[in-house]
């Protein structure tokens, strides 16, 4: 077989006549020297060679994309003015950092404006976690060409998020750590990726680390996409190196160019623009559902076919039974950093529709006559349910704004709208509601906005979700890679197998003397293990986790040793009985602070619950003694947040969750069921 490589790019061309001396070339093509290439003339020569391996033209890395014959069949054209991509990788691998530099080179802010970090991070919850939970919009401008950029979450608990975005991109940047290389959350972005059928740019990130070893990276990625059946095409990727911090990026690891201008040209040269019916009838998916005070609802989507125009009569459809009319109040288009207002929006461009109250994420915007839906978006299935339900507590109404369960129920429901990925049933009581997500994150971050918008409620632990298939009971199973220290290696190692994971991989990373393990899991294992493997560490080790499949049911796993430590009675906790009651275990509380019979005031430390009385005061006696009190010294109480909370709790243990205060405290049915035996 032979194959022509022309050189048309001004990567690719002489070094004699490159016309941007700040861009870097390919040092080797092949491994053919494309120095020695400098006497041939650049617009002309063509290279022929035999190739065993490679059957197909090289897309992205040498060459103008070329159409497949499918394409040239149908209908469809392509926009060569505009480009929508995903930003996709796994947690803190540098998406949200990397969009900053891009926005910043593309001139989106004046020179004189002051930008924070993590710009695209503008929920408060996002800035205070340091990760990205909502997956937004934004667009550049880089040599005509528009580039619609949708920045999205590396928590596997919000793969919803990335799952419904894909069907608005036409590429992906897949950002991979310089030390880490792929992980189970790029693993799982990548594998929709494929699956949509998309261009992949691999963007090899934090190349300025001392220990990056790019070469191993490449080849794990490599590997990666040979397991998950990609296509030739698509194993042929273009990797690009860059610093997200630094704003700089190249084609080799050792030669990186001042500014992002290779990754622009990538992108530019590698994803092909949106593929149109320009004359066909409009269709629109509304993948995402943002909320504007005057506006009211406000549908983001991509235009798939035909032209939509402000003031347009158009069909909302869910399935060919079910549709309903609508007019387009508004229409707006992104650009930089901001939606503005269009007249007019051609297939192909993402744009955000104001003017139909009760759209929902999946529906189609059609043509109002001849108008057909599209495809619905499918997220996978969620592995963990909580109990969520009205505030028991004595301490009820207090703090909250909204307490009753028609409150609860409202809102709950009202999440629906815009999380795909989060189920709400009914519970086996009016004021109880089943909440099922795809991790405890997931749920956690429904529990602290509702916190913050004035809602007080109770939680349960959380439950993983089973399914029984010929009479065999399965549960979930994840795969958790843990990097951590080789001098707390043995305490980790031990930790998981008492948690039931299997041990698939262990090997070095870097020079940093860190150990990677790899252990799938049964989700019920992980429950409460973060915090047990930082114990365990000394904080050092991290923790990643994604969903595998659901296997066997593995048995019992005991998730926690000790008992916890309850309040005897109401009132204030007094310095006098807590220093008698430090010495049973760890408190929670400190004194002087309310509490009521049944809250949890500390862990004990044996197996098994102990009441106390932690508001015994000391007997006031009219006896003096010359001999000086001696003072009494408190140890500092647990500050456990929502999520350590949350993880700390048991069957019958409940979270009070308030907008001032996180408590927990003994479920008062399962005390109630103990008597009655």
């Amino acid at each position: 077989m032979e194959m022509a490589i022309s050189f048309h790019n001004s990567y690719l061309k002489a070094p004699s006549i490159n016309p941007n001396p700040k861009l870097p070339l390919p040092k080797q093509l092949f491994g053919l020297n494309l120095s020695s290439l400098s006497s041939f003339n650049s617009k002309t020569t063509c290279l022929k060679f035999r190739s065993r391996n490679l059957t197909k033209p090289v897309k992205c890395s040498v060459s103008q994309a070329t159409q497949p014959a499918t394409e040239k069949k149908s209908q469809l054209m392509r926009r060569r003015d505009i480009r929508n991509i995903a930003i996709v990788a796994h947690v803190d691998h540098g998406k949200t950092t990397l969009v900053d530099a891009m926005l910043k080179q593309s001139k989106v802010f004046r020179d004189n404006q002051f930008v924070q970090e993590r710009v695209m991070d503008s929920n408060d919850l996002e800035r205070e976690r340091g990760i990205t939970i909502l997956s937004k919009n934004t667009s550049i401008t880089y040599k005509d060409t528009k580039i619609n950029i949708i920045d999205t979450p590396g928590h596997s608990d919000f793969g919803g998020e990335v799952e419904r975005i894909l069907n608005m991109v036409d590429g992906v940047l897949l950002v991979v750590d310089s030390v880490e290389g792929p992980m189970p959350q790029t693993r799982f972005v990548l594998k929709k990726a494929l699956e949509f059928g998309l261009a992949v740019v691999v963007v090899v990130n934090k190349i300025d680390r001392p220990s990056a070893r790019p070469d191993f990276v490449i080849n794990s990625t490599f590997e990666l996409f040979i397991e998950l059946n990609a296509t030739d095409e698509q194993c042929d990727f273009q990797v690009i190196y860059a610093s997200g911090i630094k704003g700089k990026a190249g084609l080799s690891p050792d030669n990186l160019a001042e500014d992002l201008g290779p990754l622009f040209e990538s992108i530019i040269r590698c994803i092909p623009g949106p593929r149109i019916d320009k004359d066909g009838a409009l269709q629109m998916l509304a993948t995402n559902i943002e909320y504007d005070e005057h506006k009211g609802r406000i549908a983001i989507g991509r235009l798939h076919a035909g032209v939509l125009q402000r003031g347009m009569e158009v069909r909302v459809c869910t399935s060919e039974d079910s549709c309903r009319y609508a007019r387009i109040s508004e229409l707006f288009v992104y650009e930089k950093f901001s939606r503005i207002p269009a007249e007019r929006v051609e297939a192909g461009d993402i744009c955000a529709v104001c003017g139909i109250e009760d759209i929902q994420i999946g529906e189609t915007i059609a043509d109002k006559t001849s108008g057909k839906p599209l495809p619905a978006i499918k997220v996978e299935e969620p592995t963990v349910k909580m109990a969520f339900s009205i505030n028991t507590s004595p301490f009820v109404g207090r703090e909250g704004k909204y307490v009753t369960s028609r409150n609860l129920r409202d809102r709950l429901y009202r999440e629906l709208e815009r999380n795909l990925a989060m189920r709400v049933e009914d519970g086996e009581t009016a004021d109880t509601f089943i909440v099922s997500g795809r991790g405890t994150l997931h749920i956690t971050i429904l529990i602290e906005n509702m916190r913050r918008e004035g809602y007080e409620f109770m939680v349960g632990p959380p439950k993983v979700i089973n399914k029984k298939i010929d009479d065999k009971l399965l549960e979930p199973y994840e795969i958790a890679t843990v990097e951590v220290p080789e001098e707390h290696m043995g305490a980790v190692v031990e930790l998981l197998g008492k948690r039931r994971g299997q041990m698939i991989d262990m090997q070095g990373v870097g020079s940093e003397g860190t150990t990677f393990l790899k252990y799938k899991i049964p989700t019920r294992g992980l429950l409460g293990l973060r915090n047990a493997i930082l114990t365990a560490s000394r904080g050092t080790a991290i923790l990643n986790t994604i969903f595998d499949s659901y296997g066997p049911w593995a048995g019992d796993i005991i998730t926690r040793d000790q008992g916890s430590l309850v309040a005897f009675e109401d009132g204030s906790s007094s310095s006098y009985a807590l220093a008698s009651s430090q010495e049973r275990g760890q408190m929670f509380i400190g004194p002087g602070m309310e509490v009521y019979k049944g809250q949890i005031v500390g862990i004990h430390q044996r197996p098994g619950d102990l009441s106390l009385n932690v508001c015994k005061k000391k007997a006031a006696t009219n006896i003096r003694s010359n001999k000086e009190q001696t003072a009494v010294v408190l140890d500092t109480p647990l500050d456990y947040s929502l999520d350590d909370c949350i993880e700390y709790i048991q069957e019958d243990e409940l979270v009070e969750v308030t907008p001032s205060s996180i408590r927990m405290c003994k479920n008062p049915k399962f005390a109630a069921a103990k008597k009655s035996r």
